[in-house]
């Protein structure tokens, strides 16, 4: 259930994560700054995407049910990855203040107090991390339903992003809400780096085994070309391993077979220029390995639940529906 991370260095094969996260619409807010004096009990109900939560200062209890809590201290940083209710205290029976019922209107972030006046005293963050195409949400879901990092020794780039978030959501300045959000977006790339640096072979699917130096280059050259009818034997010809052994280790490291996995990248690439482009979808077809556009329209639609012309009017009408809410919103403001 908790994944505990202590990060390591030497993180290689990052080129496919790059990839894929310059495609995936990534989003993510601070939503709170906590100031929590003893007794303290906060109550975090069921979301639709992603939370994180840093200890800046002091110490804290992480429950997720009955039996599942995790001590966290100075400089721990938590993702609850599929948004499940939980909670944090310094004393269970304290009242909790429940999340929801926090007013948000004023326009800049602030601090808020909670709690009694008594030491030790705790500050936390809280914010989000949404993938705002379904199609890449894979990428969440391959991270445990809990992600715990503890501090690094040598103070690395996540604590530094969090640092500067802690200073930035307490100065009130201009802009406050778009440079969070910008940090954090770069905070999810940190967070994803620091899982990848930790895996052990066989864990994370492809994300873990884009470090692998045989699986990681076979990943590279699918990615890099979905459409190519790709062999068993010419990926591993071209990574150094015999048939056999490169279609045992693909399949053990990354969770599914090449083929599988080829067909899933060609989907996502279909999918992607579906969205962004206004090119025929023969041309796309061809584009991602299909000779017909009838052979790829009847793969698609068992993929996606939708044919592919349906599926870009769907999603071009979901992304005018978010412009007009953030429209709305900036109005707001």
């Amino acid at each position: 259930m908790l994944c505990r991370i202590v990060r390591r260095s030497n993180l290689g094969g990052m080129d496919i994560l790059a990839q894929v996260l310059d495609r995936v619409r990534l989003g993510g807010t601070l939503l709170f700054h906590f100031e929590l004096g003893h007794p303290w009990h906060l109550e975090l109900p069921e979301r639709p995407y992603a939370l994180f939560h840093y200890l800046s200062q002091g110490s804290a209890t992480l429950a997720l049910g009955p039996g599942q809590e995790t001590r966290m201290t100075d400089g721990d940083f938590v993702v609850i990855t599929r948004g499940q209710p939980h909670a944090f205290y310094s004393d269970r029976q304290a009242k909790p203040l429940r999340i929801t019922d926090i007013d948000r209107s004023a326009p800049r972030l602030g601090v808020v107090r909670h709690g009694g006046r008594a030491k030790p005293l705790s500050t936390m963050l809280c914010g989000n991390f949404t993938v705002s195409r379904p199609l890449f949400g894979s990428v969440l879901e391959l991270l445990p339903p809990v992600l715990l990092l503890k501090p690094a020794a040598d103070g690395g780039w996540l604590e530094t992003i969090l640092r500067r978030m802690v200073i930035e959501s307490a100065l009130e300045r201009p802009g406050q809400r778009v440079a969070l959000s910008r940090l954090t977006e770069v905070l999810f790339v940190e967070v994803l780096r620091s899982w990848i640096a930790s895996l052990r072979p066989g864990q994370g699917g492809w994300l873990g085994a884009i470090s692998d130096p045989h699986i990681g280059p076979a990943l590279k050259l699918i990615h890099e070309n979905p459409e190519r009818p790709w062999t068993l034997s010419q990926l591993g010809q071209r990574v150094g391993l015999g048939r056999s052994v490169f279609s045992a280790r693909f399949t053990k490291l990354v969770g599914q077979s090449v083929h599988r996995y080829v067909i899933e990248r060609r989907m996502a690439e279909a999918a992607f220029l579906l969205e962004t482009s206004d090119e025929p979808i023969a041309r796309i077809a061809s584009r991602v390995g299909y000779d017909t556009a009838a052979a790829f329209s009847k793969l698609f639609q068992r993929h996606h639940g939708l044919s592919p012309g349906r599926y870009r009017a769907a999603r071009r009408s979901e992304g005018g529906e978010r412009r007009g809410d953030a429209q709305e919103a900036e109005v707001a403001d």
